[in-house]
């Protein structure tokens, strides 16, 4: 089921099958968010839960007993029911199953809500833990950007504009070995501007831990048009594109969470970043999507 959300400055269309955005548009009918070309990407806005990336050999361990689980979790295929639905929001919603308990034996509700105020996309994620245990589990968001946004311009004439000035060098990931590799060398960020290129990509996501800005812009600072991502909720942020092909997308995936490092071991509470809820309690994070025009 699609869902459409609308303002006098933006329209928002959400599929109900994984609450993933497929559509954000101008008032121009200009569209921002990444039209899923299977050719490189059949996705384009999936939600990540309850791991962010991989495991080691698609196995984690849970309560002592080990789970397969794919790469991003369960939620991309399944689907959410529509618990609210007004002009400008919509929320979905999607609980655990005996399906779900194959790959993860919580007890748990999780929403995505999505509104739009002011010209401004909102997505609020909501965790809840229904279990009489603590419950362990990442979360991350995965939207993708068409990059070009306009005709005429390539994908190297974007940038990514962070909120504050940075200093720090990106947490590689190692293709070979499937893990991310603090031990070798990633991608330098030393101010507020990366300038993107395809070769930033050739060791798959740039992955940044614990930046200063909790905002980032894809930016062509030829015509001042682009997209800001917020991600007031989240710790980490990474990017990513297909690479070397000349794929015109540009994903922004804040995360709670992470791909296993090389340094850890397969239980999932042992993870960087990963969340912890007690029973009965629940936690929300957020995220905002900004057209710049």
């Amino acid at each position: 089921m699609l869902i459409t959300i609308k303002d006098s400055r933006i329209t928002a269309v959400i599929d109900s099958t994984g609450a993933q955005l497929i559509s954000l548009r101008d008032a121009f009918g200009r569209e921002y968010i990444w039209q899923r070309d299977p050719k490189y990407w059949k996705k384009c806005s999936p939600l990540l839960f309850p791991v962010v990336g991989n495991c080691r050999n698609d196995r984690t361990i849970l309560e002592d007993r080990i789970y397969a689980i794919e790469k991003h979790g369960f939620c991309r295929e399944r689907d959410f029911d529509v618990s609210q639905e007004t002009s400008s929001k919509a929320v979905f919603s999607m609980g655990d199953t005996p399906d779900t308990h194959k790959a993860y034996p919580y007890a748990f509700r999780l929403s995505l809500a999505y509104e739009l105020k002011d010209g401004m996309l909102f997505m609020k994620y909501q965790v809840e833990n229904r279990d009489q245990r603590d419950m362990w589990y990442a979360i991350g968001a995965h939207p993708g950007f068409n990059c070009p946004m306009e005709e005429g311009y390539a994908f190297e004439d974007y940038q990514l504009v962070f909120e504050k000035e940075e200093n720090t060098v990106s947490i590689p990931y190692d293709l070979d070995q499937l893990h991310f590799a603090p031990s070798k060398t990633g991608t330098t960020l030393k101010g507020s501007i990366l300038s993107l290129s395809r070769e930033m990509f050739k060791h798959d996501a740039v992955f940044f831990d614990r930046l200063n800005s909790r905002a980032v812009s894809i930016l062509n600072p030829s015509t001042g048009r682009g997209v800001e991502v917020g991600f007031p909720g989240f710790e980490t942020v990474a990017f990513w594109t297909l690479c070397p092909e000349p794929a015109p997308y540009l994903c922004v995936e804040p995360w709670n969470g992470s791909g296993i490092y090389e340094n850890e071991d397969d239980q999932l509470s042992h993870r960087h970043h990963i969340q912890r809820l007690c029973p009965g309690d629940s936690c929300s994070y957020v995220m905002t999507i900004r057209i710049l025009e």
